[in-house]
């Protein structure tokens, strides 16, 4: 009975702790260019293959830092495969995420060693790489926090003409809903860009993860400063540190910087882009042993000179020594430089254990998703040539657009939405697709100079915005479409040098010549306007299809009296064939049958004349 307790208890103890457990991130890295799975040194790390999450080349990679994971391969993207390229990678459950970019060197002779280019993720420029970056340790990798909502996430490298994008590694991992909130602003239409995180006093730059972290923190690098106050560092633990929402790791507070007395301030620097808001996250813990009660040490925080935080006691605020305290202030940054200084009231020195600085970026909105399925099935169609890219987002980030595309913002929908296309003179060859009327916004479009082929198709009559169309110098064939006598904004209309056929629409003609300049010439079938050739009588649609269903009919009959004529003469030849083959029976049958008539006639002659020679005979 005991023993049945025991047991009945211990299985209660497991299944509490696995209910209160917390459930592990989502965690998604990728060795870029890579065939094979891999795990990396001295966490054993796993890393995914590199397989279809987009285009690009693979091959053997450089690490510009040691900071940089030790892989081999990476992917690379030559212009010609486009000036965007993406990655997309798909079934990521809604959440925050950290994602972090490392960026690698391409191992070939004669190859840009440091490209430079710009980084997006979910149609959000996150970093621009600045020359000298594979120089400075904490500039090998672009890191932001983001809300992924829709199950995907997009990272986009877009050329800016100095080398080829070459991305090392990419990291999704999952972190707390409310992690860095910092205000009213904080949500799924906020990103955090990381410009820099520091530790103050261990003396060596860490992840989250040689610190111990917790899973949920995001795996966080952190660089090690030296550049200002004395360090200071403890083996006590430290209360308050690894909890929610930000699980930042114990040991980030077991070390400082303390200021001296040569230099009681404690200032720290920073380069930044201008008129930005950044949000600021110090840490502080009290592991001076001197410090031993509230008022011993009191200091101010001063943001670009001006008083962020006043009388800032740790002890008190934090409850006791060795205790972790996180204070957060987001500013609005004019100049190139954001300054943190920590100046002493009471105690004569100031104190910090880590520095986090984020630039707040307002997520750009995306195109409205109609339309980016309208362009890729044009993409499709037409046969787009790769140099033109179209990955990603049409209209966002709005430095890099799709070539060809011109963009408006939505006001009805809050979305960015296509109102131009011009694709003229690109050797598309491909045909014009109906989904081309998805996009509804569309005062232009332009796809002359090509080859494409096929007819124009109705729909575009649906796009009742459209004021240009030119779809001149192509191989268009049949007739121009009725609908487009309903675009009633249209102002210029260019379809010569065709292969077009057949009467212009009435409703069209009446239009174009009282409101808008058209072409029709070098069509040798068109006719129906001045300056064409004059139509014979116009049939409706009514009237071809009855001449369509007579011609039908008249066919019908014709295979009809065919086939009767066909087994009539079959009956005919039949019975000659028959009568042919009877043809000796029947003659030995006549001849026999005249023998035995002469033979006849020949007896009852013979016997006549003996009577008429023996005279009558006597009747009894």
């Amino acid at each position: 009975m005991v023993k049945f307790l025991l047991l009945w208890l211990l299985a209660l103890h497991f299944a509490f702790v696995s209910a209160s457990a917390t459930p592990a991130p989502f965690v998604m890295r990728i060795s870029c260019g890579a065939r094979e799975n891999v795990h990396t040194a001295p966490t054993n790390t796993l890393w995914f293959k590199d397989f279809a999450y987009t285009g690009g080349i693979p091959t053997n990679a450089t690490r510009p830092s040691y900071v940089s994971p030790p892989l081999h391969t990476l992917r690379f993207f030559p212009l010609s495969a486009g000036p965007e390229n993406c990655y997309s990678i798909n079934r990521v459950p809604k959440g925050h995420y950290s994602v972090r970019i490392f960026f690698g060197l391409v191992a070939l002779p004669n190859f840009d060693n440091e490209p430079l280019f710009d980084i997006s993720v979910e149609g959000t420029q996150i970093s621009s790489l600045k020359s000298g970056w594979s120089n400075s340790d904490d500039q090998v990798f672009a890191e932001a926090i983001v809300s992924l909502t829709d199950g995907t996430a997009s990272i986009c490298f877009h050329s800016t003409g100095h080398g080829d994008p070459a991305i090392l590694s990419l990291e999704i991992l999952q972190v707390n809903d409310k992690a860095y909130y910092f205000g009213p602003q904080f949500g799924e239409g906020v990103i955090l860009r990381t410009a820099t995180r520091l530790n103050c006093g261990f003396g060596k730059s860490l992840f989250d993860v040689d610190y111990r972290g917790d899973r949920w923190g995001g795996d966080r690098f952190w660089t090690a400063i030296k550049s200002f106050g004395q360090a200071r560092s403890t083996e006590k633990s430290i209360k308050q540190a690894s909890k929610s929402p930000n699980f930042y790791p114990e040991a980030l507070y077991q070390s400082a910087l303390v200021s001296t007395d040569s230099q009681p301030d404690l200032e720290y620097s920073l380069d930044v882009d201008p008129n930005k808001n950044y949000s600021i996250w110090l840490h502080f813990a009290e592991i001076d042993p001197s410090v031993s009660g509230v008022g011993q040490r009191v200091f101010d925080i001063l943001i670009n000179g001006d008083t962020a935080f006043e009388d800032v006691d740790i002890f008190e605020m934090s409850g006791d020594r060795y205790t972790a305290l996180v204070l957060n202030r987001t500013v609005a940054v004019n100049g190139r430089t954001l300054t943190i200084t920590l100046h002493p009231k009471k105690g004569g020195h100031a104190i910090i254990n880590a520095i986090e600085i984020f630039e707040v970026i307002m997520a750009e909105t995306k195109t409205l998703l109609e339309e980016v399925r309208a362009l890729q099935a044009l993409k499709g169609a037409l046969g787009l040539p790769p140099r033109l890219g179209w990955n990603g987002d049409p209209c966002v980030p709005p430095q890099h657009p799709w070539s060809g595309t011109d963009c408006q913002l939505d006001k009805t929908s809050n979305r960015w939405v296509i109102d131009g296309l011009g694709l003229d003179n690109q050797a598309l060859k491909g045909f014009l697709p109906s989904d081309i009327s998805r996009l509804r916004h569309l005062l232009s479009i332009n796809l002359s100079g090509n080859s494409i082929h096929g007819s124009i198709p109705s729909s575009l009559g649906n796009i009742t915005s459209l004021q240009v169309l030119d779809l001149s110098y192509n191989f268009f064939n049949g007739s121009v479409p009725e609908s487009l006598g309903q675009l009633t904004s249209l102002k210029r209309l260019n379809l010569n040098s065709n292969l077009l056929s057949g009467k212009v629409p009435a409703a069209l003609v009446g239009r174009l010549l009282h409101r808008a300049s058209f072409n029709f010439t070098d069509n040798s079938g068109l006719c129906g306007i001045p300056g064409l050739p004059s139509c014979g009588r116009h049939l409706t649609a009514g009237q071809k299809v009855g001449i369509a269903l007579g011609a039908l009919s008249l066919f019908l009959l014709l295979v009809i009296f065919s086939i009767c004529y066909w087994k009539r003469r079959q009956n005919i030849l039949r019975a000659q064939q028959m009568a042919a083959r009877d043809a000796p029976y029947a003659k030995a049958r006549t001849n026999l049958s005249r023998d035995i008539q002469m033979s006849r006639h020949h007896n009852n002659h013979g016997q006549a004349r003996t009577a008429a020679e023996n005279g009558p005979s006597l009747l009894s």
